[in-house]
């Protein structure tokens, strides 16, 4: 008797466990369509947040990385013509070499301080004004360029360490849900937990998938900016040098 009746609450355990396995599923479905209908409106909402934040993320640094392109493409083509125009002392063709390289950073910032310097006129000595004058434009220039080239930088900053924590929020509203089913269902099966499951898994998915590239550009981007700073310091410093020079001839 004692062996019937452990049999017999041994099979009720078991069953009882397979019954909390085997509840249909097959309301719930994972692909993304499926999905989404499964979402209440709050989740829905995050993943709308998290998908313009993707757009706009991707819009930064297409746009950031063809602006570095275009500036590195052109500053290697000005360094070595404005060398030369400086070399035979013609400031005028210098900034016209400046002008047709626009997006260049140090063509931008060495044409403030040529233009600076040339405002004084071509006559007589250089005076230390002159040089200072034409020093503070180039300071006045690089940060203004600077600020050119971190545009954008800050949204990207922003969406990389926001959207885990966005996804975060879904994954949060997704238990909940998965709880408040249970509840009102009064059943502990699987598929009274995979709707709410589900949403709480693609908002935390999708939270990441925005972050993690938009970390890696900043990042990227940043370095390219500081590397671009210290081209326009040793340009600046260059120029300064020049003036100086000059004015000792």
């Amino acid at each position: 008797m004692i062996l019937a009746h452990t049999a017999v609450v041994a099979s009720a355990h078991v069953s009882a466990a397979l019954a909390f396995f085997q509840e249909p599923a097959a309301t719930v479905g994972f692909s993304p369509l499926q999905l989404w209908s499964n979402m209440s409106w709050i989740p829905r909402g995050i993943v709308i947040i998290l998908f313009i934040m993707s757009i706009w993320s991707l819009a930064v640094i297409i746009d950031r990385a063809l602006y570095f392109s275009q500036a590195r493409a052109q500053s290697r083509e000005f360094a070595p013509k404005v060398a030369g125009a400086l070399k035979n002392g013609n400031l005028d063709e210098a900034i016209k070499v400046a002008d047709r390289t626009k997006k260049s950073h140090l063509a931008e910032v060495v044409t403030s301080g040529l233009q600076e310097f040339r405002s004084f006129g071509s006559g007589g000595s250089i005076s230390e004004t002159q040089i200072e004058s034409s020093k503070r434009a180039l300071e006045r220039s690089e940060a203004i360029v600077h600020s050119k080239l971190k545009r954008g930088l800050g949204g990207l900053a922003t969406i990389g360490s926001t959207a885990p924590f966005i996804g975060l929020l879904g994954t949060v509203i997704g238990i909940l849900n998965a709880f408040q089913q249970i509840a009102t269902q009064k059943t502990s099966g699987i598929g009274a937990v995979a709707g709410g499951i589900s949403e709480a898994l693609v908002t935390t998915a999708f939270g990441l998938v925005v972050a993690i590239p938009a970390v890696m550009c900043f990042n990227y981007f940043t370095n390219k900016v500081e590397a671009f700073d210290v081209e326009m310091d040793n340009s600046s410093s260059e120029l300064v040098d020049y003036f100086i020079k000059q004015s000792h001839r």
